[in-house]
């Protein structure tokens, strides 16, 4: 809507939109936000106000203004702006002279959107107050810079909406994104979420050379995912259309640019705090990926306790380098400023890892004061920036340097602090952090400006017993960072093996629960259940609580059994990656089962460019010496491996125990890789098969389909010919009922009957059902127990073969265009429904997007007037069988859910609403779809 409408002068514009509001406000009741007027907003599409409410609101206007508008303007006002303009010119008689007080001024701004509950509420309350406003600083290169402000990430994300509405994409279904960091990728995630869709973020396949690791691992996401479209971009094409061929319910692959030419409006939806809003698949470094389910509350829940903790203000800056589809680049990084209002400036994985300096130079450039990054990143800044190059970076500004996604290592915090302190950094925004994606994203947080606070336990003591008692000397001292006391929401708790809770300092397993837990994984149901401890979450990480605040050891799976003392590989990885001759990051310390010993042996894999035996030999020395150092003995295996032998996550984590079980299948020899053509076309080749079984499916399903209409061919001339010159409307209906329960059987589609088909009894009752396809009216009549009138649009009456028809079976006919006409029609239904049994759609019509519309008042006012109950029938699976826009049906299972009589309390306007939303309610509660009545259409 545009805000900027000319106010007519000498009208108390204020006081007629407090009519409109206030009006809306009753017609939505508490249950949604209500829909604020504008002076150009539509009276029906805008404010979902149909005839009979604007009757009510053009009462109410007369009545307060003390005014009387002439007839014609009921008829043509559309907009609050149209009655402005009446109200102004010389044809409203006034009652009174009275001035009215002018309205307080609106304040523009506020802190946070404290009252949103979904991610897309909160960008359009940032949109609705400061459009203009800048919210993305893209740096493409690490460099070039590419504004995006709030007004037009929404304005991107809608045109893209629309784009994937037409292509069928709608509430619960899936859509991977498969975009690199950029305009593209914010405004596609949006969309998404404005079709009421869960997106499902994975990293683009940008090394050739893996194009077999990434189909294989995409094939196995989406197919778990059953992921109905993927959005990615050109340079991915080649893949993309691999997984199209290999995963059966991918049925669109869609491009930003060719989604955005569709041109058409986006659906106007709403979602519900308890919607999903983001699968977030696990990087998978103990196992098989698995998508975590998070809901709008869970992210809105960890945007607000992480900002509470961090103390987020508005002159903070956020800069990130991280992928977007990783949870702390995405959420952490994108998601929680957004919601913040505070920019956030961004650049491509890709340019830190070539460029660390890029990282910060921006925090510089901009006076970045958040910014987090995994261990290793600062490690790479602290072993390869000279200061003498970043002469003019000021980190002055850096409040906050969250470290985490990976284990912390105090050594390499202080080597950074040590570097860059003559940069200006400050030691006390280092900030060790602990999450994990079944937390959406944050658990501990410590309070920002205190710096990293080590605990200096006894490595022995820690290996043996599993309690973390303090160092007496430091050659046994193991540093310790601590993580912080849990985020406001979410609870810890340290439990043993049996589940049993343990005493400060003992180490066990990392439970938690709370806002932002999870619910599961997404159609898994066993790992689900094994995640469970009751009401608690197991994180699959080991640590001990201090003094309130968690101190994380390590991932269970990574723990390692030797001669009865537990380790954990990060200290001595880190330890050997700083040997000369290993590969930055190149270290694997894994635990290989001994079944003679009862124990694990332990295997060090280490990437090396070193060929000879003699320079191996002497860098197996160099490993065992670190490993005695810190462990007490040399390792029984020491593996020199060629580089990218070891396997990683895409975040970056070690597969540890596969890549041990690669070294023992083929030894030191890394897998060869083929070349990237080479994996294209064995890749090609193990697609025929599903591409064929595919095109035999789709074959199948257009053969069922001409069959479907060629049942329609002879059912419908001969039904016709039966009822259209028969007066008997009763007759004509079971007549047509019998046809319609005769063409399900033939066509193959099941129609099942719930709930309470008593309930039509044999007195008159309104009926109203949810309206979803063309197919909802054969099945009405096929399972309907008893004749009913339908309502229906009066255009139908005019139309040829239909109209006579419908006429035939007694439909009543209601103007929709014409206002006056309209009017005389209500009356009329009203009247009919003393004694007939009416049915009405009160959504109207139907469209492409599913979900369940606003509920017009016409069918509750027919019921409160005349003191009948009313019937909610709810109709599930029907526009699955053929959706609008579409010719060809598919086979699906429909439920018609019958429920009980809803009596009217009154016959007001109040009590029509009242009436109205219980049978919205009920309907809303079996037809299976999202939930459209609080959509912002503003």
């Amino acid at each position: 809507m545009n805000l900027d409408t000319a106010i007519p002068p000498n009208v108390d514009a204020a006081r007629l939109l407090a009519l409109v509001d206030a009006l809306s406000a009753e017609l939505y009741g508490t249950r949604d936000t209500p829909r604020r007027a504008s002076l150009d907003a539509q009276f029906d599409s805008d404010l979902g106000f149909d005839s009979l409410t604007r009757a009510e609101l053009f009462d109410r206007i007369e009545q307060t203004l003390g005014v009387r508008l002439p007839v014609d303007v009921f008829a043509s006002a559309a907009t609050p702006a149209d009655l402005l303009d009446a109200l102004n010119s010389n044809r409203t008689i006034t009652a009174s002279d009275a001035e009215y007080p002018a309205a307080p001024p609106i304040a523009v701004e506020w802190p946070v959107p404290a009252d949103c509950r979904t991610l897309v509420d909160a960008l359009r309350w940032h949109v609705e107050r400061h459009p203009e406003r800048t919210h993305i600083v893209l740096l493409a290169d690490g460099e070039t810079e590419t504004t995006i402000s709030y007004a037009r990430l929404y304005r991107d994300a809608t045109a893209l909406a629309g784009g994937l509405s037409a292509k069928g994409i709608g509430p619960h279904d899936t859509v991977a994104l498969m975009l690199p960091t950029g305009p593209d990728y914010f405004a596609a995630f949006i969309a998404i979420l404005l079709c009421g869709a869960v997106p499902v973020p994975i990293y683009p396949p940008l090394r050739p050379d893996q194009l077999a690791e990434h189909v294989a691992r995409y094939t196995a996401i989406f197919a778990n995912a059953q992921v109905k479209a993927l959005v990615s971009f050109n340079e991915a094409a080649p893949a993309a259309r691999l997984l199209k061929a290999r995963v059966a319910s991918l049925e669109h692959l869609l491009f930003p640019a060719q989604l955005a030419d569709a041109a058409l409006p986006a659906p106007a939806l709403a979602a519900k705090p308890g919607d999903l809003a983001l699968l977030q698949y696990t990087s998978g470094s103990t196992g098989e990926p698995k998508g975590v389910e998070l809901t709008h509350a869970n992210l809105i829940a960890n945007i607000r306790a992480m900002g509470t903790r961090m103390e987020v203000r508005p002159t903070d800056v956020v800069v990130s380098w991280l992928p977007l589809y990783h949870d702390m680049g995405l959420i952490g990084a994108w998601l929680a400023p957004m919601y913040f209002g505070v920019p956030v400036v961004v650049m491509p994985p890709l340019a830190f890892l070539a460029r660390p300096e890029l990282w910060l130079n921006a925090l510089a450039r901009y006076r970045g004061t958040i910014s987090a990054a995994p261990n290793f990143a600062y490690e790479r800044c602290a072993r390869h920036l000279e200061v003498d190059s970043l002469a003019d970076v000021d980190l002055s500004a850096w409040r906050l340097a969250c470290c985490g996604a990976e284990p912390v290592n105090p050594n390499t915090m202080r080597a950074f602090v040590a570097r860059f302190a003559p940069l200006g950094f400050d030691a006390r925004a280092l900030t060790p952090v602990y999450g994990l994606a079944e937390n959406t994203l944050g658990v501990t947080f410590p309070p920002p400006g205190r710096g990293m606070r080590v605990d200096r336990v006894s490595r022995a003591a820690l290996g043996d017993t599993g309690c973390a008692v303090p160092a007496s000397d430091d050659g046994d001292a193991l540093d310790v960072p601590s993580c912080g006391q849990p985020l406001a929401g979410t609870a810890l708790r340290i439990v043993d093996e049996a589940g049993r809770a343990l005493p400060e300092r003992s180490t066990g397993r990392i439970e938690f629960r709370g806002d932002s837990a999870t619910r599961g994984y997404y159609r898994s149901p066993a790992k689900t259940a094994g995640m469970f401890d009751g009401a608690w979450l197991d994180s699959g990480d080991l640590g001990y609580l201090s003094d309130g605040e968690l101190y994380v050891t390590g991932r269970v799976k990574d723990l390692i059994i030797r001669a009865g003392r537990h380790f954990f590989p990060y200290e001595l990885e880190a330890a050997i990656a700083r040997l000369p001759d290993v590969v930055p990051a190149g270290v694997a310390v894994c635990g290989a089962a001994d079944p003679a010993t009862g124990t694990e042996r332990l295997v060090i894999l280490v990437e090396s460019g070193a060929t000879d035996e003699t320079a191996a030999a002497r860098l197996r020395s160099r490993v065992n010496d670190a490993t005695t150092a810190l462990w007490g003995a040399p390792a029984e295996e020491v593996g020199i491996v060629a580089p990218h032998t070891i396997l990683k996550t895409p975040s970056g984590k070690i597969r540890h125990e596969a890549t041990l079980d690669q070294y023992l299948q083929r030894g030191a020899h890394a897998p060869r890789t083929p070349a990237p053509a080479t994996q294209f076309a064995e890749l090609a080749v193990g697609s025929v098969v599903p591409v064929v079984h595919r095109a035999l499916r789709r074959a199948a399903r257009i053969a069922w389909g001409v069959y479907c209409w060629l049942l329609v061919a002879l059912f419908a001339p001969a039904v016709w010919a039966s009822v259209a010159w028969r007066d008997d409307w009763n007759g004509n209906w079971r007549r047509t009922a019998r046809a319609c329960r005769l063409f399900l059987r033939l066509a193959g589609l099941r129609a099942t009957l719930h709930g309470m088909p008593d309930a039509l009894g044999e007195g008159a009752v309104i009926v109203v059902a949810n309206h979803a396809s063309y197919v909802d009216i054969v099945v009405l009549f096929a399972q309907l127990p008893r004749p009913v009138r339908f309502v229906a649009k009066r255009e139908l009456a005019s139309t040829p073969f239909v109209g006579r028809m419908l006429r035939a079976l007694g439909t009543c006919f209601v103007e929709r265009r014409d206002y006056r006409r309209s009017l005389e029609d209500e009356a009329a239904l009203v009247a009919r429904a003393s004694g007939d049994t009416l049915l009405f759609f009160p959504e109207g019509t139907f469209t492409q997007t599913a979900g369940l519309a606003p509920f017009r008042l016409g069918a509750f006012r027919a019921a409160c007037v005349n003191g009948r109950p009313v019937v909610p029938v709810a109709l599930n699976g029907t526009r699955a069988v053929l959706r609008d826009c579409e010719w060809l049906p598919h086979r699906h299972a429909v439920d018609v859910t019958i429920g009980g009589p809803l009596q009217p309390d009154g016959a007001d306007f109040r009590a029509m609403a009242r009436l109205r939303d219980r049978a919205r309610d009920a309907i809303l509660a079996s037809c299976g779809e999202a939930d459209l009545g609080a959509a912002d259409t503003g």
